[in-house]
């Protein structure tokens, strides 16, 4: 269903001087190269993640600000390369000078309390640019922190830790690694019961190198007609999916995919509901890529403790016009095969395409990424207040990095456990999208909304 709007929420945050922090004793200066995967175009960007944290009697008198902190420092000490910088080298080469120098931290105090964000936590978050903040030079992918860190205090007792990942240095799984190693250290654990792994080499291209598989996902595409989406007038809403919602969409599944995934038929869905609201022609291609944690599929598997980036994106591509003129079915069976396409051979034979071609970007026109981020654990992240009543990405993203939309485990009021995903599309297309959505859970007779081809 349907969350509602951008909260009408105002309160003012007051900020500290941003600090760096520094691993609490000296750390190795060197350099460290990033994977032929890390280092593509498409990760060159910043992820926003969010957690907030209700008040814990037993924590009383601990200020999590300074718990944290000190924390973050210690963590440092193992995750060294996430204080230093990131340098370009030949071929557009990504490496981690080992600086020390550290992350940047941030201290504020907002008077709001939690409740007051309501019963059901949505993104878009009230004035989240203020839970978050963008300090002037901080932003850039190279010389720039790899980390910034907001932790804000709330009237009630409870926090806001908001955190800014340069995505070239990890994945989820490898910031859940490094937040949980955060979390012993709060706890008052000497080192991280898990210890990273650097070892960026084993994702590297072949040599020699060997394009064996099709990468549709970084297909060159002219944007011809100008369906690229622009940042202008940019509606943002969340869509919660519970036990009734799966249930519902279910129902338009044939029998031979009754046992599609939840992911699966909720990826179905959105996509098709998606390619209506923004009225592409009906001859035109578009494109889902679907993120896949190859981690599984690798033998042997990488060490325990690596926390670089292991996933690939393929697409799953089709025109506008089979997507959604033909039942929800055709989109599920695209989805699935896509998903199915991921093997070690696809992953090697992906690095190599990267390296041969530039480390390009992945195809924007007409295309939409999706990341299941349910089992990676962010909310489980517990500093000693307790786990989070929210945790994940803080946004859907639609511009430089590309139309992008994440899968975020998620309780809402009812105490039903379920998905939210925030959606990202010009204000117009935003409500054709909430209309062709709700025809679905309802049941209703849906239409292909498509335009007919240009001669």
């Amino acid at each position: 269903m349907a969350g509602p709007t951008t909260s009408s929420l105002v309160f003012t945050v007051r900020r500290c001087k941003p600090e760096l922090v520094a691993p609490a004793k000296p750390t190795p200066h060197e350099f460290k190269q990033l994977s032929d995967i890390d280092d593509q175009e498409g990760f060159r960007f910043h992820v926003p993640v969010m957690q907030f944290y209700r008040y814990n009697p037993s924590m009383h008198g601990k200020d999590p600000v300074k718990v944290i902190r000190e924390a973050l420092a210690q963590t440092l000490v193992f995750y060294y390369p996430f204080a230093g910088r990131l340098r370009e080298g030949p071929g557009r080469k990504l490496v981690v000078e080992c600086t020390g120098e550290g992350v940047m931290f941030i201290e504020a105090d907002a008077d709001v309390t939690l409740q007051q964000f309501g019963d059901d936590l949505q993104l878009p978050f009230p004035c989240m640019e203020d839970l978050l903040f963008d300090v002037p030079g901080s932003g850039g992918i190279i010389n720039c922190p790899l980390l910034l860190i907001q932790v804000t205090r709330l009237k009630c007792g409870g926090f806001i830790f908001a955190l800014r990942l340069n995505h070239t240095m990890s994945d989820a799984a490898g910031l859940v690694q490094f937040m949980t190693a955060m979390t012993e250290m709060a706890h008052g654990a000497c080192a991280p019961s898990i210890q990273p792994v650097w070892q960026r080499h084993l994702l590297n291209a072949r040599d020699p190198t060997s394009v064996t598989c099709t990468h549709r996902e970084y297909d060159e595409v002219a944007d011809t007609k100008g369906t690229f989406l622009s940042l202008d007038d940019m509606a943002h809403r969340s869509f919660f999916f519970g036990p009734i919602e799966v249930s519902t969409l279910r129902r338009f599944m044939p029998r031979h995919l009754s046992q599609c995934s939840t992911f699966e038929i909720i990826t179905a869905c959105l996509w098709r509901c998606r390619t209506i609201a923004l009225q592409h022609d009906r001859d035109e291609e578009v494109r889902l890529m679907t993120i896949v944690n190859a981690r599984s599929k690798l033998n042997p598997p990488l060490p325990t403790g690596y926390y670089g980036n292991v996933f690939v994106y393929p697409a799953a591509v089709t025109t506008s016009g089979k997507l959604c003129e033909n039942p929800l079915g055709y989109a599920i069976e695209l989805v699935k095969k896509a998903k199915n396409e991921v093997t070690e051979e696809y992953m090697r034979s992906c690095a190599d395409m990267l390296v041969i071609r530039g480390r390009p970007n992945f195809t924007m026109v007409r295309s939409w990424v999706v990341s299941d981020v349910t089992r990676a654990g962010l909310r489980e992240v517990d500093f000693g207040w307790g786990k989070a009543t929210f945790g994940g990405p803080a946004k859907s993203f639609a511009g430089a990095a590309g139309c992008i939309s994440f899968y975020v485990p998620y309780k809402n009021s009812k105490g039903e456990d379920g998905i939210i995903v925030p959606i990202s599309l010009p204000a117009p297309a935003m409500e054709r999208f909430i209309k062709e959505l709700n025809c679905l859970l309802t049941d209703k007779p849906i239409s292909s909304g498509l335009k007919k081809s240009k001669l």
